[in-house]
C-alpha cells in the first residue's frame, strides 16, 4: 500500500503569489472564492453549501463573493477556467477532481477544497491525515461502498443472475472492478462492466447492458451519472431494470434503491472545511474528511412501475421507504 502514500509533486505552471499565513476572519472584508461544480447553481447541494457558509458567517452579497462561477462545469472547460481562477487570485477554490488536478499544476499556494471519490488514490494528497500541500476536502471513499451496494442490489433482485455495473472510466480503478467481479463470481453471479467517460454515454451503456442480458444495474460511484439522473431513471424504467444508486436522494427522486451518505450533507461538510480555510487554517493542516452516516432508501413506487417486488426483509431494513 506504500504506493498510495507516495505523493507525486505536480510540476509546471507558475505558482500564484498567495501567502498561506494564519489570519482570523476580518470584519468588513469580502472573501473571494472560485467555485466549480458539475450541477447548476440552484441544485440542492449548492443551496445547502451556501446556506452552511451563511450559518458560519460567510454570506454572498455581504462578505462573500464568487469571483469565478463555474456552475454546470464540464471537464472540457478545465483549462480555461483554471487560467481565469489563477488570474483573479481568490482566497480559496472549490473544485472537483479534474479541475483540482489542473489547478495543482498552476498554484501551490491558493487553497483548494476538493471533493472526489478517493483523494489519496487520485494522488491529490499524500495523506488523508496530513494533506501537506494546498489541497484538502472530502474523500467520499464511495468505491468502498460499491460492493455493499452490489450486495443490496442482489438482495433486492434475487432472481437476477446477470448484473451490469456502469462505471466512470476516468476514475474507477481497474483493480476495484476486478475485485467486484471476483466477489460476484464467488456468489454464482455474472458482472459485466460498462465504462462511461461523459454523462451522455450513460444511456447507451444502459442499452448495451440490457441487450447483453443484464437483469439488474449497479451504478458505481461517479458524479457523471448524477448529473443526468432523470434521464437514467426514465431509461431503466423503460427497460424494467432494477437498479441501485450512490446517493439516497436518487431513490427519492425516482430511482429504485439508493445507498450512501446524503449528498447535501456532504456539501455542508465541505462548506465547513472551506470556513476553516477562509478563517486562516492552512489546508496542509486540515485532514481530509470522509462521510460518517449512510442511509438506505427504497422506492416502492419505482418498483411497482417496473413490475418488481422488493423482498420484505430488505424493505424493513431501509431507513426510508417511499410507498
Amino acid at each position: 500500500m506504500s504506493s498510495r502514500r507516495d505523493f507525486i509533486t505536480l510540476l509546471g505552471g507558475a505558482a500564484a503569489a498567495w501567502p498561506l499565513v494564519a489570519r482570523a476572519q476580518q470584519r468588513g472584508r469580502t472573501y473571494r472564492i472560485a467555485f466549480l461544480a458539475y450541477a447548476p447553481r440552484q441544485a440542492s447541494t449548492h443551496i445547502a453549501f451556501f446556506d452552511e457558509l451563511g450559518r458560519n458567517g460567510f454570506a454572498e452579497g455581504q462578505n462573500l463573493s464568487v469571483v469565478v462561477a463555474g456552475f454546470d462545469f464540464r471537464d472540457e472547460l478545465t483549462e480555461s477556467l483554471a487560467a481565469d481562477i489563477i488570474k483573479v487570485v481568490p482566497d480559496a477554490i472549490v473544485a472537483p477532481e479534474s479541475a483540482t488536478r489542473a489547478l495543482q499544476k498552476l498554484t501551490r499556494t491558493i487553497p483548494i477544497v476538493c471533493m472526489t471519490e478517493d483523494m489519496l488514490d487520485a494522488g491529490l494528497v499524500p495523506s488523508l491525515a496530513r494533506p501537506a500541500g494546498n489541497t484538502t476536502g472530502i474523500s467520499l471513499l464511495s468505491h468502498q461502498l460499491d460492493g455493499k451496494r452490489l450486495d443490496i442490489l442482489t438482495e433486492a433482485a434475487p432472481a437476477a443472475r446477470r448484473v451490469a455495473a456502469i462505471a466512470d472510466a476516468t476514475i474507477t480503478p481497474a483493480r476495484h472492478l476486478e475485485a467486484l467481479q471476483a466477489a460476484v463470481r464467488a456468489r454464482g453471479f455474472e458482472l459485466s462492466v460498462y465504462g462511461v467517460r461523459r454523462p451522455e454515454e450513460s444511456i447507451p451503456a444502459i442499452d448495451a447492458a440490457k441487450a447483453a442480458g443484464a437483469e439488474a444495474v449497479n451504478f458505481l460511484a461517479t458524479p457523471l451519472t448524477y448529473v443526468v439522473r432523470p434521464t437514467i431513471f426514465a431509461r431503466v424504467a423503460e427497460l424494467r431494470l432494477p437498479a441501485i444508486y450512490q446517493w439516497p436522494e436518487m431513490a427519492e427522486e425516482g430511482g429504485l434503491v439508493g445507498y450512501g451518505p446524503r449528498f447535501p450533507e456532504i456539501w455542508r461538510q465541505r462548506a465547513r472545511l472551506l470556513v476553516k480555510v477562509l478563517r486562516g487554517t492552512d489546508p496542509a493542516d486540515l485532514p481530509v474528511e470522509q462521510p460518517t452516516k449512510f442511509e438506505l432508501v427504497i422506492n416502492l413506487q419505482a418498483a411497482k412501475a417496473i413490475g418488481h417486488e422488493v423482498p420484505a426483509g430488505l424493505v424493513l431494513r431501509a431507513n426510508k421507504v417511499i410507498e
